[in-house]
C-alpha cells in the first residue's frame, strides 16, 4: 500500500527494451535507499513496481506487458523523471489516502490554468464510464500523487496544485496532451459498484414481479 505522498523524484538512467517487456534502471534519491531490499515495492508515477537489483543508488525494476499497456511508464525515455514512493509501513503517517499502486488507466492533460500561487490542471478520461468514480471533493491518484478532485464534467475533471506539489513532483512540467496515470480511490469505486449492483438487482426484481402480474391477468 501507498499513501500518495511522493517522497522524491528519480531519473531513468537506462532502459533495456525487449518484446512486451522493459527493465528500467532508476537513480533514486539517497534518502530513499535506506534498507531497500530486493523484492521491495516502489511506486513509479503511482504504479507499484518491484525492486529486482540494487547497485548503489541505481535500482532496477521490471515492467510487464500489462504495465506498459495501462500506464505511461512505457512512454518514458532515458533522462526522464518519475515520481517515487516506497511502500507504506505500519505507524507511518497517512498524509494522503490509501492507494494500492494499481493504475486503472491514463488520462490526458486537456487544459492548464496558471495563476500566481496556484495551478489548475484539467484531465480528460479515456472512457466516459470511468467518470462515475470521479466525484467532486473525492480523492484520486494522479501519477502517484494523492489529490482532491475539483470541478467535474461529463468527460473531464480538474485538480488544484499548490507550489509545493509542483516543486516536489513531475506535475509542474506537464504539458497539454501528456498522459498521466490514474488510480481511482478504491473506497469510492467499491461504493459506486455496490450501489449499481443493488439498483440493477432491484430493477430486475421489479421487472420479474411485473411480468408475473401481467401473466396472471
Amino acid at each position: 500500500m501507498f499513501t500518495g505522498i511522493v517522497q522524491g523524484t528519480g531519473t531513468i538512467v537506462s532502459i533495456d527494451e525487449k518484446p512486451n517487456f522493459r527493465t528500467h534502471v532508476v537513480r533514486l534519491p539517497e534518502d530513499m535507499l535506506d534498507n531497500l531490499q530486493l523484492g521491495a515495492s516502489v511506486a513509479h508515477n503511482g504504479c507499484c513496481l518491484t525492486v529486482t537489483e540494487v547497485n548503489g543508488d541505481l535500482v532496477s525494476f521490471d515492467l510487464m506487458k500489462e504495465t506498459l499497456r495501462l500506464t505511461n511508464l512505457g512512454e518514458l525515455k532515458e533522462g526522464d523523471p518519475v515520481n517515487l514512493e516506497r511502500a507504506a509501513r505500519f505507524n507511518d503517517e497517512i498524509g494522503g489516502h490509501l492507494m494500492s499502486g494499481h493504475i486503472i488507466c491514463t488520462a490526458e492533460v486537456a487544459k492548464i490554468l496558471t495563476s500566481e500561487n496556484n495551478r489548475q490542471i484539467w484531465f480528460r478520461m479515456p472512457h466516459e464510464d470511468l467518470m462515475k468514480y470521479v466525484l467532486h471533493k473525492g480523492y484520486i491518484g494522479i501519477d502517484g500523487i494523492s489529490l482532491t478532485i475539483g470541478e467535474v464534467t461529463r468527460t473531464r475533471f480538474c485538480v488544484h496544485l499548490i507550489p509545493e506539489t509542483l516543486q516536489r513532483t513531475t506535475l509542474g512540467t506537464k504539458r497539454l496532451g501528456d498522459k498521466i496515470n490514474i488510480e481511482i480511490d478504491p473506497q469510492t469505486q467499491a461504493i459506486v459498484d455496490t450501489v449499481e449492483r443493488v439498483l440493477a438487482s432491484r430493477e430486475a426484481a421489479i421487472a420479474t414481479a411485473q411480468a408475473m402480474i401481467d401473466k396472471a391477468e
